[in-house]
């Protein structure tokens, strides 16, 4: 290691911090630990919860800052002594880069540092134009991320499916819960093309399918949206997935129509009725906060804005089998990795379009 190089991740540190706003996250954990030593604090328990959220929310963000300054700082105590003829380069250079995939690290778990970063996500699959080849491609996604889910500890869950007629799905909704998921997972929204030798193709030509993913974040009890139950229209229906005996007889499965915005939710997780109505609405009501974000976004800034809309409606990544490649056409990432991918090898792809998002020029 070079004092260049210890300066640079000096550098880097100091502008994370401020990034992170670590002063002003500071600040806002000793005021709301203030409220909470008020007499009055839990009367009403939804507002003291989302204050002790915000509390646990800020205290990670200056916990994890301060852990990688520590770890700098005994990097230039080491350096220090080694000038001094103490110590050894192999134990510098151990800790710089100890120090440095740190920095790493923070560097990106920063770019999730919105309120909705932090929640759980709700990832909805719908199959192109295509038939059984579309559907198949659509199941091998749904395969996918289920499988990145489970390597990073989420819950998931089967909200929705429709089945297709001969193989594969026409369209399914995954509630993946846990920290971060919408964060890790919003940068998925487009459509993913798939090329490769048909296995329904008694010729083995190879075939071109196509399938959109959408991402939205799974609200929670610290974000509150208003719905007027007199703006919904409720239909049931019996379910349309496996699961034996019962959903056959019972119309348990529910579809809510947010007359307003035209929004339409469905939902057939749970044996109940009653248990489906409430994650329906769970999920209308983050589809309308995402919404409002977006159009918040657009008063905003509304060239922005539209470039994002198109990203979303773009094809982002193709996935070509017989020539194992997976491309990301946004950041130009791409892999020979086909089955890791596949597999639910996702992060680098992840990571590369939160860190540097689109390349210019691209879609």
């Amino acid at each position: 290691m070079t004092a260049d190089q210890l300066k640079e991740l000096q550098d880097r540190l100091a502008g994370l911090r401020r990034y992170l706003d670590v002063d002003r996250r500071l600040l806002e954990i000793e005021d709301k630990e203030q409220q909470t030593m008020n007499p009055n604090f839990w009367d009403d328990p939804k507002r003291a919860e989302a204050i002790q959220k915000e509390i646990k929310s800020h205290k990670k963000w200056v916990a994890a800052f301060q852990e990688l300054e520590t770890t700098i700082e005994d990097l230039e105590v080491v350096y220090e002594f080694l000038k001094e003829g103490e110590g050894t380069e192999a134990e510098v250079d151990d800790r710089f880069a100890n120090a440095t995939a740190a920095l790493e690290d923070l560097e990106f778990r920063s770019t999730l540092n919105k309120q909705k970063d932090e929640l759980s996500a709700i990832l909805e699959i719908n199959a192109g134009a295509g038939g059984t080849e579309a559907n198949d491609w659509a199941e091998m996604l749904q395969r996918m991320y289920i499988m990145w889910a489970e390597r990073k500890g989420y819950k998931i869950s089967e909200l929705n499916r429709q089945d297709g007629d001969v193989a594969g799905i026409k369209s399914c909704a995954l509630e993946i819960d846990g920290d971060f998921a919408y964060g890790l997972l919003k940068g998925e929204n487009g459509v993913h093309r798939l090329v490769r030798i048909s296995p329904y193709n008694s010729q083995g030509k190879r075939m071109t399918s196509f399938a959109s993913v959408f991402v939205h974040p799974m609200i929670d009890d610290r974000i509150e949206v208003e719905v007027n139950p007199a703006d919904l229209d409720w239909d049931t229906f019996r379910s349309s997935g496996a699961g034996g005996q019962h959903v056959n007889k019972t119309e348990s499965a529910v579809r809510v129509r947010h007359l307003p915005s035209g929004i339409v939710v469905e939902c057939q997780q749970e044996r109940s009725q009653h248990m489906n109505r409430e994650k329906a609405l769970q999920m209308l009501k983050s589809r309308l906060y995402e919404r409002e974000l977006e159009r918040q976004m657009a008063e905003k800034d509304k060239v922005e804005a539209g470039k994002m809309k198109n990203e979303w409606g773009a094809q982002i990544r193709s996935y070509v089998l017989d020539d194992r490649r997976v491309k990301d056409h946004r950041t130009n990432y791409q892999t020979s990795q086909t089955d890791a991918v596949l597999d639910g090898d996702l992060d680098e792809f992840l990571k590369a379009f939160l860190m540097n998002g689109p390349v210019e020029g691209k879609a």
